[in-house]
């Protein structure tokens, strides 16, 4: 149990701060900065689901990954910035105790879907590549949404036991974070008592979904160079690595910010 003062006042709020040093005349555009990061983002994401609903030509796979990232985009996207711009256009940066704790969720869950969601693009790519005569039997498009439905639910699961460990915890001192949204770090230093074991058991989650997913999609494509070296030259070989590029590329633009969202929260200073 937690050995707290009986009389402590728990926090009914947070206060979100942003960028400490940012000063109030640059406030208005770096809120339209982010609003239109935000518009930009729902928008082109809602198209491509679009384009890959109506066009029954892409009713496959590979393309049911695709649509699964651009929603988790939209989602991540949605719990990250309106109270960021929110914060900056109307000076608003209040979160009541739990919409703070559901943001922190959700951030997390939205780090934890990505990863998710690539593994199982590299696992499609490695099946399409390594065994091509069984994957039309192995991957349909069945198969693959229960996979991607599969990503959605389990996803939950490894920043829920974060959140829920430091919902349990006594926030009776200041409430103001000094972050552009709840994280666990941000929240750490506002809990009442030592931290160290949910500290250490949130940054072992992350370390966990965020690196062991990594290891499988770098040990397919590693399967896949062999692979692909080991056909003939010409045409089919270069379609593949380009292929393989293409994708390489959505990992590293989805794994290098989650990274920096996901992961440094739980780097001390």
């Amino acid at each position: 149990m937690f050995q707290v003062d009986e009389n402590y006042t728990r926090v009914s709020e947070f206060v979100i701060v942003g960028f400490p040093s940012l000063q109030p005349e640059y406030f208005v555009l770096v809120a339209w900065f982010f609003f239109f990061l935000y518009v930009t983002t729902a928008v082109g994401n809602l198209l491509l689901v679009v384009v890959f609903t109506l066009e029954r030509s892409l009713h496959e796979p590979m393309y049911i990954i695709m649509v699964s990232l651009a929603l988790s985009d939209i989602g991540f996207a949605t719990v990250a910035l309106p109270k960021l711009i929110a914060r900056y256009w109307w000076n608003d940066g209040s979160l009541g105790f739990h919409t703070c704790f559901f943001q922190m969720h959700m951030i997390h869950y939205f780090g934890s879907l990505n990863s998710l969601i690539l593994l199982t693009m590299a696992l499609d790519r490695y099946l399409a590549i390594c065994f091509p005569l069984r994957y039309p039997t192995m991957m349909t498009n069945q198969t693959m949404a229960g996979l991607t439905l599969f990503c959605w639910g389990i996803a939950h699961i490894f920043p829920g036991i974060s959140t829920i460990s430091f919902t349990l915890m006594p926030f009776c001192g200041p409430n103001k974070i000094i972050q552009a949204f709840c994280t666990i770090m941000s929240l750490k230093s506002l809990v009442c008592v030592d931290t160290s074991r949910q500290y250490s058991l949130a940054f072992a989650v992350a370390m966990f979904i965020l690196y062991v997913p990594l290891a499988f999609i770098i040990f397919s494509y590693i399967c896949i160079v062999i692979s692909v070296l080991r056909m003939a030259k010409g045409q089919g070989r270069m379609k593949t690595f380009s292929t393989c590029a293409t994708q390489g590329c959505i990992i590293a633009i989805y794994y290098i910010p989650r990274f920096f969202v996901y992961v440094t929260p739980f780097i001390p200073n």
